[in-house]
């Protein structure tokens, strides 16, 4: 344990430790003064320089962040942060989407041989099966 405590205890975890707390009261700050559903959309990185930067998800919360500056601005002095500008980015989230699997269909002439091929092929397992996938193809 005594080791993990002087791991912790090293500059640079204090220097980590410290930048993780300015960027956590900013995106509180952020919240508290932005549009639910742009603060959703978007993260602040910090406040240097009495300047906010905030990163948007994509174009169009950027633009609606954008225009909204001069009311934003006006909520942080209000509550009486040091705040002169705020910078926008654009951060894009590269979330894949999902192919969907397209479903494929029987032609009704595909359907007919099949089940007339299940007909002469009745009583056995391979002809019930093929006659329920061409019931299945309608």
């Amino acid at each position: 344990m005594q080791r993990f405590n002087t791991l912790l205890r090293q500059p640079e975890l204090i220097a980590l430790n410290a930048r993780n707390l300015q960027t956590q009261t900013a995106q509180k700050i952020w919240e508290a003064i932005a549009p639910d559903n742009l603060a959703k959309l978007s993260h602040v990185s910090s406040i240097e320089n009495k300047r906010f930067t905030v990163f948007a998800n994509n174009n169009a919360v950027a633009a609606k962040i954008k225009l909204l500056i001069p009311s934003l601005l006006i909520k942080l002095e209000k509550q009486e942060y040091e705040v002169t500008a705020i910078r926008v980015k654009v951060q894009v989230k590269s979330n894949p989407k999902p192919k969907l699997k397209s479903l494929k269909k029987l032609s009704p002439i595909a359907a007919t041989h099949l089940q007339q091929l299940g007909q002469s092929l009745s009583g056995t397992a391979l002809g019930d099966a093929l006659i329920k996938l061409a019931k299945n193809a309608d």
